[in-house]
Formats: C-alpha cells, structure tokens, sequence
C-alpha cells in the first residue's frame, strides 16, 4: 500500500532550523493538504521527501523507503515542486515524449495523460505559447507519466482560472479515490477547504495540528450564537461551566472562544428550550490562525485566487 512517513524530520541551515522534529504520516485515500505561512517549512520538507534535500536529523520515507532507495520512483512518485523548465519551441506532445524516452515509460501514454489533465487538444502546440495554467497542467501531466501511487504538489493551483481550479480539484478527488495518496501544498485556504479531506499545518517549522479537517473543525473554537427564551438562564449557565458569555438582545445568547458542543451540551443538561442556533469561526481560514496564533499572515492567502509572498 502506497504510504508517506515522516520520522522526527528535522533541517538546519547554519543557525537557521527550518523543519523541527517534524513527525506525520499521509494516509490512502484521501487528499491531504500541507498549510502553513510562509517560512514555515513546507517546501523543505517535500523536498527531502523526494531526496532533493539531506536531512539534519529524522527521516523521511515513501512506501516505507529513502526516495533515493526506490527501485523505480517515477512508478511510485509524481512530483510538482517548481517548474521543470521547458524548451518554449518544443510542443507538449515531444516534450513528455522524450521524459518517456528516458525513463523507459511506454510512448502511449503521453497521449494518456495530455487526455487526463485536459491538454489533448493543445498537445502539438509549442508550449512557449502555453498559459501560466496550461504549463501548470504539463507539469502535472509529467508528474502523472509513470501512472504513480502517490502524488506530490506544490501550489497546484496557481495559474489556473476557476475552472481550471474545479477541474483539479475533482481530478485530485478522483486519484486519491483510487485508493493512491495525495499530497498539495497550498496558500490558498478556501480553495483547499473544497478540495482536502485531511490536513497538516506548520507553523515555524514545527506541527501545529493535523488530522481530519471535519474532526479539527469541530474541535476549533468558535463563537455560538443560540436565541432562546431562557437567555438571561442560559449565560448563567454557561459562565458556572467556564465558557465566557454574554445576553446580546432579547433573547439572544453569544458564547466566544468555545464549542457548539459544548454549548450544546449544558443546554441539553438544563433542558434549555432553543429557538435557533448558529456558529462562526470554523472555517479553514479561522482553523489556521487559531493553530498559528503568534506567526505572521505574511504571504498567507485566505481568499481563493489570492497569494502573497513566496512559497516557504
């Protein structure tokens, strides 16, 4: 079974630590977004995951091995890190053509994968005359050219429009649904809240929180709004069990830097009679900086479509 295992990751540059005792494994099945601000250590981390970079200390394994100790990794990884950098008056057709070439990778299925990312049309054009989005789906269609068991992507969705972005995100879905592995790196946080099912944020270096996003969602605080008619009953309530509220109106109640469980739950013992009830505060956005309290939101993008900075 295709699996991604990191082992008290760790890496220094000179003075600087830029990974720090980092430990996570990527699970089958699912899409798994890596989120964290810039400088966070993202990129570092892919990058000794694929032998780009020695660690300092820890491991970092792909199907229980060093990337570097796989019999075959074009068969077993697809990557997307940065640009490969291609010949602008080679068409796309030649350009997998000839990474097939030397890798030993049947000619038909170039024409496979410009068929799966949706470049079939624009296959013998010169990819000099290629879109920002339309390089971003060749370089995923390179990542795809050994058929892999896991794929790794670095900002996936930068230079594609919305319907582009829709499309890999169903793509992702569809390959992860195979039973393969998927890992995205992305600044884009309501975009990867559509697409990722788990998630892994750092934050200086170091985990900040992982696990799946529905269950960390629930667990995140949030304000809770419940209108009821026992309000005045329902703060008094809620201030002896140690969650801060207050009576806003009528009979409308707010509860901050809680739960609705827990809201739920002393209103239940109480027999509280409930009118309506809602929650802010557990979207992706709202997770992230609750797990990087104190870092920077330099280079960090909470809106779809919109990126700051360098990758980390």
């Amino acid at each position: 079974m295709a699996s991604i295992e990191v082992q008290g990751l760790t890496k220094r540059f000179g003075p600087v630590v830029a990974v720090d005792d980092l430990s996570f494994t990527v699970e089958t099945g699912a899409v798994t977004g890596f989120l964290g601000p810039n400088g966070a250590g993202k990129t570092t981390t892919l990058r000794m995951l694929l032998g780009l970079v020695r660690p300092t200390a820890g491991r970092a394994l792909v199907n229980g091995s060093e990337y570097r100790d796989l019999p075959d990794p074009m068969r077993t990884v697809g990557a997307v890190l940065e640009s490969s950098g291609f010949h602008p008056a080679r068409t796309a057709r030649n350009h997998l053509r000839a990474i097939a070439l030397v890798d030993g990778i049947p000619a038909g299925r170039v024409d496979e994968v410009l068929d799966l990312v949706g470049l079939e049309g624009d296959a013998d054009r010169r990819v000099g005359g290629y879109s920002m989005g339309m390089r971003q789906r060749l370089e995923l269609a390179r990542a795809l050219l050994g058929d892999p068991q896991i794929l790794i992507l670095d900002e996936p969705a930068n230079g594609l429009d919305p319907q582009g972005i829709a499309w890999l995100r169903n793509f992702l879905r569809w390959f992860a649904s195979e039973g393969r592995v998927v890992l995205i790196s992305s600044h884009l946080l309501a975009e990867a809240a559509q697409t990722v099912d788990d998630v892994i944020v750092l934050n200086h270096g170091r985990m900040a929180g992982s696990g799946p996003l529905a269950e960390l969602r629930q667990g995140s605080t949030a304000t809770v709004r419940v209108r009821t008619p026992d309000a005045g009953r329902l703060v008094g309530l809620l201030s002896s069990a140690g969650i801060t509220a207050r009576h806003d109106g009528v009979d409308e109640v707010e509860a901050t830097g809680t739960t609705a469980e827990a809201v739920g739950r002393v209103m239940a013992d109480h027999q509280i009679v409930v009118l309506a009830m809602s929650t802010s505060g557990e979207s992706l956005e709202e997770l992230f900086f609750e797990l990087t309290k104190g870092s920077s939101d330099r280079g960090f993008a909470p809106v779809a479509g919109v990126r700051t900075g360098s990758a980390s």
